[in-house]
């Protein structure tokens, strides 16, 4: 759900950081690179703060990850999937078919050999072939940045409650944007119990935490 055609002449000197070939990043005692193709996969191939706030909050040992099953939504680049991977979560990591060779790349260039079997790139379009993932079957459910897109909301929400069970629990980490993105989370809220966990003021991304209740699942 992340590519999204991007008009260069709109660019601001503050995403000048996207258009470099690659970013660096230091996580769970690893050197984490990823390449960037900007010009080729738009946002969908570069990597953004609602990303590296939701590694932090990881690695600052927020939830628990070790032995834990799963799923990144609109891995973008991959770094979530990454991190929690080398944090010793069994991950799989997803985005729509034309950014998975892309991803695959960086998935596969910064997990170490004797991980590799804790990792695996899939293709989700969501709201499509939900059948090929178990319902409910993650611990934990990643999204970093994927709120952007109004027509995507109920899609995305439908996705969201089929990987849940009333045990896993679902990280978003956002900037909130617009209006739409507020109602998104009012949306979120009448299947999932949603609590603000976390805000980094500096680069003004909020993640939320949200589980399914017994008393909402049916709403």
């Amino acid at each position: 759900m992340a590519l999204v055609p991007y008009d260069e002449s709109s660019a601001v000197p503050a995403l000048a950081k996207l258009r470099e070939s690659s970013a660096e990043f230091h996580f769970a005692n690893h050197s984490v690179r990823l390449t960037q193709d900007w010009n080729r996969l738009g946002v969908a191939a570069v990597v953004w703060d609602a990303a590296v706030v939701l590694c932090m909050f990881m690695e600052l040992g927020h939830v628990e990850l070790k032995g834990k099953t799963a799923i990144e939504l609109g891995a973008g680049t991959g770094l979530v999937g990454i991190v929690a991977t080398l944090l010793g979560a069994n991950v799989t990591i997803t985005d729509r078919v034309p950014a998975l060779e892309f991803l695959a790349a960086n998935v596969h260039d910064n997990i170490p050999p004797s991980l590799q079997g804790a990792v695996k790139v899939s293709d989700l379009t969501w709201g499509e072939g939900l059948e090929n993932y178990e319902a409910g079957a993650y611990d934990l459910v990643f999204g970093a940045d994927i709120v952007y897109l109004e027509e995507t909301f109920p899609a995305l929400l439908r996705t969201l409650e089929h990987l849940s069970s009333e045990r896993t629990v679902v990280l978003l980490s956002c900037r909130l944007r617009y209006e739409r993105d507020e109602r998104f989370l009012g949306l979120l809220k009448r299947k999932f119990t949603v609590k603000e966990v976390h805000y980094d003021g500096q680069r003004d991304i909020h993640i939320y935490k949200a589980t399914r209740t017994a008393d909402k699942r049916d709403l």
